[in-house]
């Protein structure tokens, strides 16, 4: 398999922030945007692997600046990092006041995407090669981020494990 670049898989979303977009604030709702991010990195896991994706994870998704109803919002997502069958996907979203021109990141994250084959089991990717100097200081950040989604899929799965499917207060005995 060969290797591909990071630009390769390069996806760039915009979207005018319409009323029904918008909470009681005027600004996009939070899971709008989550969404949004969940679509770009699927379609650049898809572009890299040429392979059906499934999301494994986001990581933490911190709203940095409020988009408004009326501006528009420009997803950005590649894959900066793979393993044998996840890959992991940058998104940065930037809002834009279409009136003014002027722009704020609003968000970033990282998604990890599993490439799957038609009975929905993970296969293969190419290997990422990145070449810039923000792709390459992506690339070198990422095993700590892999160990760190471990950790905190352990943590949950514990979680899973203490709690179940039923309310602690609805356990009968």
């Amino acid at each position: 398999m060969e290797d591909k670049r990071c630009v390769d898989s390069l996806v760039i979303k915009n979207s005018h922030v319409l009323p029904s977009d918008t909470n009681n604030h005027g600004t996009l709702f939070g899971g709008r945007l989550m969404a949004y991010m969940d679509d770009v990195a699927a379609i650049a896991a898809t572009r890299h692997a040429r392979r059906n994706v499934v999301t494994a994870s986001t990581d933490s998704v911190d709203f940095l600046h409020p988009i408004y109803q009326g501006h528009a919002i420009c997803l950005e997502a590649f894959v900066t990092y793979t393993r044998t069958t996840s890959m992991e996907v940058f998104v940065k979203a930037i809002t834009e006041d279409l009136l003014t021109g002027e722009r704020h990141i609003c968000a970033t994250a990282f998604l990890t995407m599993v490439a799957v084959d038609e009975n929905s089991k993970p296969v293969s990717v190419p290997c990422v090669k990145p070449e810039t100097e923000e792709e390459i200081w992506l690339h070198e950040g990422a095993p700590r981020r892999a160990q760190q989604r471990k950790e905190r899929r352990d943590e949950s799965k514990e979680f899973s494990k203490r709690f179940g499917t039923e309310f602690p207060w609805h356990r009968k005995g």
